[in-house]
């Protein structure tokens, strides 16, 4: 055992003494140590159930023979951290989280793993830090929130940051945006659409890293508590296989991940947590080959903020296993992956049968032929840009209109609710990338009040920061190279012509290769927004959206 390092021999008897500080007996000991990763806390909803989710998931290692020991994993709101400085803090969580929990496991030698994260930078944090310690590993979210009801329909968080859009167009009341406040989010859970939490917690059965369920069971039904134990006692047989995580975590699995992505029509974070878990295995994932997947993958589902549908709904469809099932029927997947159930891809799915059409259209008849997410290219984003091309409406796939050009998040959302963006603009929201932001800020607000004043189907956003699942509409993010490096964007002046094709994946500025190099001769880097403290460290090492935005030593 991996924890004999810790438990055996004379030299251990100091570490000894410690374990039976902690009341654990000499039984436990002789047993394997399966660290459980929590990430409970009382400040997010998707995580306050958590810890029914952690005891569960003890009982599971316990019945099948492991000693379970739980640590901590922390947590950020993206809905609560949104629109202020909190949000910078949001993605660069995802580093802590992957280093805090590899430090945790490797100092203590645990055999085993169980990773129980729910919300947006836990589920890639702890993917990516099960990549490095590889030890045998599975995963169980704390499941989705059910939809809201308002005036009779489904409604979830898009609906509510969309209303205060409309409180400023004045189309809605006060009050009407209470009802909404009210009612929208009902339950403990992830929010309740395919936003990022929900689209990493189904990429992770897709990667093979959890079990039938995890991302769609919602947080409030019994059988999450079921699938708890299940993936106590699963790790306990993959420990026995010596099943480990980079015998999951494949090139090939992480292909299939990206197909599924483009057909459930996942959050464009997705596009930055893939990447980043492709480099902990040593593959430098190159965002613009989504184009060639997304060509060849139907969109199948649209869930909220695309479509009327709810994770609620996905799970009595069948799920995520269901919808992979769909793409067999065009051979998309790779079947011969392995699994945390010890079974392919393949065996795992054999059986399953799509109980909703409505909700998971089969792949004869799909939203669109091609699939959920685009990445754009062009001089205004050499190294791409992604878009959720499955929530954009018809009339924004081709759009050509002027430059509003804002240097912060601030900026834009006075603009937009002050009424200044008008039916044709192009708003440009820069200097909040990966190292400009820093952090990468979500750009909810403004996509929320775009789409409240109803200007959602005729005024594009573009970024270098990034958009939360919960947007809709032609909102384009990611933009490489970023402002703060130089990048084409931060060359954008007032008035510039835009140029976006989606269905030909073009961004373009329409401003001659001439003046973009005068301009550039000009330019001149931004002093750093934050000099101290974790965020600078983090814009020291940051490495470009297209990247996924790792943390390299800069050379």
């Amino acid at each position: 055992m991996r924890s004999d390092a810790v438990k055996k021999g004379m030299q251990q008897a100091p570490h000894r003494s410690l374990f039976h500080a902690l009341g654990m007996t000499k039984e436990e000991m002789e047993k394997p140590l399966v660290g459980i990763v929590s990430s409970y806390n009382e400040i997010v909803p998707g995580h306050m159930n958590l810890d029914k989710i952690v005891n569960a998931v003890k009982l599971g290692v316990a019945m099948a023979g492991g000693t379970p020991v739980v640590f901590p994993a922390i947590a950020v709101c993206d809905g609560i951290a949104m629109g202020h400085v909190g949000m910078k803090y949001s993605l660069v969580t995802r580093d802590l989280i992957a280093d805090s929990t590899e430090a945790m496991a490797m100092a203590h030698q645990f055999d085993a793993l169980v990773m129980v994260p729910n919300c947006d930078k836990n589920v890639p944090g702890l993917l990516m830090a099960a990549a490095r310690i590889n030890v045998p590993t599975v995963f169980v979210s704390g499941g989705p929130m059910l939809a809201g009801k308002v005036h009779g329909q489904k409604r979830s968080l898009s609906s509510m940051f969309e209303a205060v859009g409309s409180y400023s167009a004045g189309t809605m009341t006060e009050e009407d945006v209470e009802e909404f406040e009210n009612h929208v989010c009902p339950t403990c859970g992830s929010c309740s659409g395919m936003y990022t939490a929900n689209s990493m917690n189904c990429l992770t059965e897709v990667l093979g890293m959890g079990l039938r369920g995890n991302g769609t069971i919602p947080a409030v039904y019994s059988e999450r508590i079921k699938l708890a134990k299940h993936a106590g006692m699963q790790v306990m047989e993959m420990y026995r296989r010596n099943i480990r995580p980079r015998d999951i975590m494949t090139k090939e699995a992480l292909m299939n991940a990206l197909t599924v992505d483009m057909a459930l029509g996942c959050s464009t974070n997705s596009m930055l947590h893939l990447p980043a878990i492709a480099h902990e295995i040593g593959w430098d994932f190159d965002i613009t080959f989504a184009n060639e997947i997304s060509a060849k993958t139907p969109n199948l589902c649209h869930l909220a903020p695309a479509g009327p549908t709810y994770m609620e709904d996905l799970n009595e469809a069948g799920g995520v296993w269901a919808v992979m099932k769909e793409l067999t029927k065009k051979d998309l997947l790779n079947l011969d992956c392995m699994t945390v159930t010890g079974k392919t891809v393949g065996e795992n799915i054999s059986n399953c049968v799509n109980k909703n059409p409505e909700v998971i259209r089969p792949i004869e008849n799909p939203y669109s032929q091609t699939g959920g997410l685009a990445v754009l290219t062009g001089n205004l984003a050499p190294h791409g840009g992604v878009v959720k091309r499955s929530a954009v409406c018809e009339e924004m796939m081709v759009h050509e209109g002027p430059a509003r050009v804002f240097d912060c998040e601030e900026d834009a959302i006075a603009a937009i609710k002050g009424g200044k963006i008008v039916a044709g603009d192009v708003v440009v929201i820069r200097y909040e990338g990966p190292k400009g932001g820093p952090g990468m800020r979500e750009m909810l607000n403004p996509t929320s009040a775009i789409a409240g004043m109803g200007l959602g189907s005729s005024v594009a956003l573009i970024t270098d920061g990034r958009f939360s699942g919960a947007s809709r509409g032609a909102s384009i993010g990611h933009i490489s190279p970023e402002a703060a490096v130089g990048g084409p964007i931060a060359l954008v002046e007032e008035g510039d012509i835009i140029r976006i094709n989606i269905p030909q994946t073009k961004l373009e500025l329409a401003v001659s290769e001439e003046e973009l190099a005068a301009r550039k001769a000009k330019w001149q880097p931004r002093e750093p927004k934050v000099t101290t403290g974790y965020l600078a460290r983090y814009a020291s090492m940051v490495t470009s959206g297209n990247r996924g935005a790792v943390l390299e030593i800069q050379k």
